[in-house]
């Protein structure tokens, strides 16, 4: 029988007979040496893995940085936008506040003169309403009523008309880059 503390081959099985001390000894040295050498081989991954780790977590830290980096400056960006939308509407309208001030300057204005007067500063509005994209909804008697622009007031019976439709507009609506602003406040016919 086998001594499960003898060295490997000591019994004389396997390949050619029993081990001197020297074969032992030299077996066990050959197995330290590998057993050495796999340590070693396994601490060295262990450092590299740690290296990639610390690099990983290096990439990771500065993505997230960039990324506070670009929300911040995204931010910015939108401020300014905000305030130069504001400052360039409220320049668009300066044009129409002194037409207002210097017809309320004349004195004895005959009523043709006060009329064209708000006729031209009127214009003078809608010029610079469209300029900020600012847009009328008044739909026509007949069209079809689209919810998303106008807000039906009433109802009214009209069976010579298709149902849905508009009979009239009693307050004009507006969109700002076709975001509603201001419904159309209108009459519409009933649903049969």
């Amino acid at each position: 029988m086998n001594d499960p503390n003898s060295p490997p081959y000591a019994s004389g099985h396997g390949f050619g007979g029993p081990m001197s001390p020297e074969e032992i000894e030299a077996a066990a040295a050959a197995n330290a040496a590998d057993a050495s050498a796999e340590r070693d081989n396994a601490l060295a991954e262990v450092e590299a893995l740690k290296a990639k780790v610390a690099e990983l977590q290096d990439q990771s830290l500065r993505a997230q940085a960039d990324a506070q980096n670009a929300r911040r400056r995204a931010d910015d960006e939108i401020v300014k936008v905000r305030k130069f939308a504001v400052e360039s509407f409220a320049e668009s309208m300066l044009p129409v506040l002194d037409s207002l001030e210097a017809g309320l300057k004349i004195d004895n204005a005959s009523a043709e003169q006060l009329r064209e007067g708000t006729e031209a500063t009127l214009r003078q509005l809608l010029s610079a309403l469209e300029r900020n994209k600012v847009a009328e909804v008044n739909p026509a008697a007949g069209a079809k009523f689209d919810p998303a622009t106008q807000q039906a007031i009433s109802i009214v019976p009209a069976p010579q008309q298709a149902p849905n439709t508009v009979v009239n507009v009693l307050q004009k609506g507006y969109t700002i880059a076709d975001r509603v602003l201001r419904p159309a406040l209108v009459t519409v016919t009933a649903s049969n």
